[in-house]
Parts: C-alpha cells; structure tokens; sequence
C-alpha cells in the first residue's frame, strides 16, 4: 500500500475552525470594505452578537483596527506578494489577505494559526478555488519580516511622499495635507511621529459634564472635565450616571470649553449650529446652566438630531433642538446669539485613530465639497451673532483647506469681524499648559495634535463680530 496521502482525503478534509475573533473581525471588514461600514458602529453589534467573553472582544477589536489602520500598507505588500494587482483580486480573498498580513508582521499570533485561519475565511468568502492563492501569498509574506517588507515597499516607490504614504498606511494627498499643516507652524520634522500617532489605538478618555457629575481619576492631562475611561467597557458608567458622565475625546472637551469660558455672562444666548452627534452640545448646555446661559441647538440630519436630544438627556432643563440647514436658521436669527459654535461637517482626517477607514473613504474633492458648505455656514453665523459676539469655528481635520483657508476667507470678505487668540483661550481652561505652535501667517487660531497632545487634530477658530 502506497504511503502517499490520498488526495481525496485533502478534499474531503473538514474545514479549518476559524477563532471567532477573527470571524467577527473579518465581518467587520468587509463590510466596511464592501458595503461602506462604519468599523466603530458595526464592530460592537458584531462583538455581542457572537457572544465574545472580554479577551475575545479585546482581540476582535485590535484585529479589525489594526487591519483597517495599517490596509495601505499591508495592500502594498500584498501587491508584492502576490505579483498581481488588487483589482485583479476578489474582494473577500483580499480582506483575508489583509487581515493575515496585519497577524503575520504586527502581532505575536502564531504564523500558522494566521495563515491558516485567513486562508479558511478567504475559501468561505469565494469558494475552494481562493485556498491555493491566499495559502501561497500568505506564506510568501511570512517569510519576511515588516522592516524587510517595508524596504521592498519604498525601492518600488515612485516619490517619496509616495513611500511615506505606503509605509505609513497614509493616502498620498493626506500626507501632503498634514505636512502643509505642520510647515504653517514649523513643525514639518513632525510628520513621521504624526502619522504613527494615527496608527495607534488612541485611550478611551471621558468627560464629566459641568454642575452634574465630577471627574474621576485619573485625570486627562489638559481637560478640566475630562478623565480616563475605567478598564473594560465605559457604557455601565454612562448609564449609571445618566449620561452625566460620557465619552468624548479631550480635544473636543478643549474647544468647547474655550467658547462657553470665555468670560460668560448671565443671561446670554447660545447656539450650538451643527450640533450632531450631541458631545459637544452636552459639554454646551452643562456649561451654560452653570453659567445662567440659554442654549439651542441644530442639526440637519433627523438621525442625528435624535441623537443631540439623547445627549441631552442629563441636562435638568429643555434645551430646543431645531432641525434646520444652519444657513438658514442663522440668516433668520440675525443679531440674536452672544456665542456660537459651528462644528462644521468636515472630513474627520483629524480623527483617523479612531475611524482609520476614513482615509481610503475621502478625496481632495471632498475637501473642495467642503469647504463651501464650512465658510457658508461660518458666514452666516456670524450674522446670528449680536454686536461683541463670538462665533468658535471648529473642524475635526488639520487639512488647511478647510481650517485657515476657510478662516481667511471670511477674513478677506468681511469687515465686522475680528480674529481672537483662540489660543490663549484654550490654555485659559487647560489644566497645564498646551504645546501650540505659532503660525508662521500671522492667523491667532489653534490646532490640537494627537502625536503632541494626545487628542484628535481638532481645530479651533474665535471670531468676534464687531
């Protein structure tokens, strides 16, 4: 009797068991990747839909985005690998692909495990016949390390900002736009640490709303409000304090704060313009109850308007949410608001740690789109604003398109208007001083960093109304 193995046996072989972690996190992808998914929604329907105890649910996550921040990279090794462009490869098979590469050269999963696994979710995706490709380009890539893929990668780059974009898992044009921003402050030798700030899992931090819940430890280096997310899931504290204390970024903390600190008086009226999701606005109205303030609040998009009003839920007084285009609510206000915030829509490039698939989502025409619904709705606000008003213009994104390019612009074309230090406020409510860099134009506005402050890159704008 031959000692060969039978080949049918191979085929009739049952199929390698797939780590639920790794199905859900492959769900997570391809959807993102196939039906335009938002990772940060999706994956915790995922995750308690698959029953995952805490370990499992930590590992699905770091997966999904690990793979998702570091695709730009991992696609150009794959490219590499599999001598063959992307295009030319399914869907399915390559979302296995990336999720293999990002286990084989950034994580300490066993190589077999990952290998095989992505190859058994690559075959459930586009059938038997992907087995063969996915095994033989996976092992090819682990053969080598990521330094020595990395190498590989720049030699057949074509620029060098194209490099940097491969190995940085970066869009080119988004490389260019956060250099620009960095050039205007002096900062241009920060780029790399920028761009690896993107790619790391950024803390959970929390913010306690003003007269209704008090920070716990430990404290956020710069929000007074703000506070690191207990280990585990922050959603049971949410709920047990009846939304008093919530998540949300410190650099948002930041910039709303600067507005409603600014030396209130009673009785003032405020305007939050964009107002969904809501973060923002809670931070708004807690702040304006304890200044004897009146806040409204507008959003466009009913979704979203719903989710201001469940933001607002632990806030003791009705606040009004309108559910109007900005434009139109403030031309219809005009000289009626002490102070306004517009956070603007933008393209969110200031908060890649946290939505990485919005780097491949967005374009340069995206930013041009825009930026003329982000200076149409700052002009308008400025005409709601009485006589000594002030109107902060916030983004999430450092692109200067759409922070200084739209501030200029409305600095050009009217002559009611001064440019504050918005600076200045800011560390006025920060608990320690903040590392913000001059501008080499002149402009007194302020950006936040994640590589220097360890927020999102928010952006910030004070403008009074003469």
């Amino acid at each position: 009797m031959s000692g060969r193995p039978d080949p049918r046996r191979r085929r009739d072989a049952p199929p390698t068991i797939v780590q639920r972690s790794r199905e859900v996190a492959f769900a997570v992808m391809h959807a993102v990747d196939a039906d335009d998914a938002y990772a940060n929604l999706l994956l915790p329907i995922e995750i308690d839909r698959a029953g995952l105890s805490p370990a499992d649910a930590a590992l699905a996550t770091e997966l999904t985005y690990g793979t998702l921040r570091g695709r730009g990279m991992y696609d150009a090794i794959i490219r590499i690998a599999a001598g063959r462009e992307l295009d030319e490869i399914d869907h399915g098979v390559l979302d296995a692909l990336r999720l293999g590469a990002h286990q084989l050269l950034a994580t300490r999963v066993a190589p077999h495990a990952a290998v095989n696994e992505s190859v058994e979710l690559a075959r459930r995706s586009s059938g038997r016949s992907a087995t063969g490709f996915a095994n033989a380009v996976l092992r090819r890539i682990s053969r080598n390390d990521l330094d020595g893929w990395l190498d590989q990668v720049r030699a057949l780059a074509r620029s060098d900002d194209e490099a940097i974009g491969w190995t940085s898992s970066h869009p080119v044009w988004i490389v260019r736009a956060m250099r620009r921003g960095l050039r205007a402050e002096g900062r241009e030798h920060e780029l790399e640490e920028l761009l690896a700030a993107d790619n790391a899992s950024p803390s959970v931090t929390m913010a306690a709303l003003t007269g209704l819940a008090e920070p716990r430890s430990p404290r956020t280096r710069f929000s007074p409000i703000g506070f690191r997310a207990p280990s585990g899931d922050p959603e049971p504290l949410v709920r047990s304090s009846g939304g008093a204390m919530r998540v949300q970024d410190e650099g948002s903390q930041l910039v709303a704060l600067a507005l409603a600190r600014r030396a209130p008086v009673a009785g003032e009226r405020w305007l939050d313009l964009c107002a969904g999701p809501g973060g923002k606005t809670a931070v708004l109205a807690a702040e304006a109850r304890n200044a004897s303030a009146l806040l409204e609040a507008n959003e466009l998009i009913p979704a979203r308007a719903g989710l201001v009003r469940r933001a607002l839920e632990a806030i003791p007084e009705p606040v009004e949410v309108h559910e109007r285009d900005g434009r139109e609510l403030a031309s219809e206000n005009a000289g009626a608001f002490d102070r306004i915030l517009v956070d603007a829509p933008c393209t969110g490039l200031g908060a890649l740690r946290r939505r990485p698939e919005a780097r491949w989502r967005k374009s340069p025409q995206d930013v041009t789109d825009l930026v003329d619904v982000q200076t149409g709705l700052l002009d308008r606000a400025i005409d709601a604003l009485k006589p000594g008003g002030v109107v902060a213009y916030v983004t999430c994104s450092p692109h200067p398109a759409e922070t200084t390019g739209v501030v200029r612009a409305i600095l050009d074309r009217r002559d009611d208007v001064t440019l504050l230090d918005a600076a200045a406020s800011l560390q006025a409510v920060a608990r320690e001083p903040l590392d913000l860099a001059e501008r080499s134009d002149g402009l007194t506005t302020a950006q936040l960093w994640p590589h220097r402050h360890g927020t999102d890159a928010m952006f910030l704008a004070l403008i009074e109304r003469q």
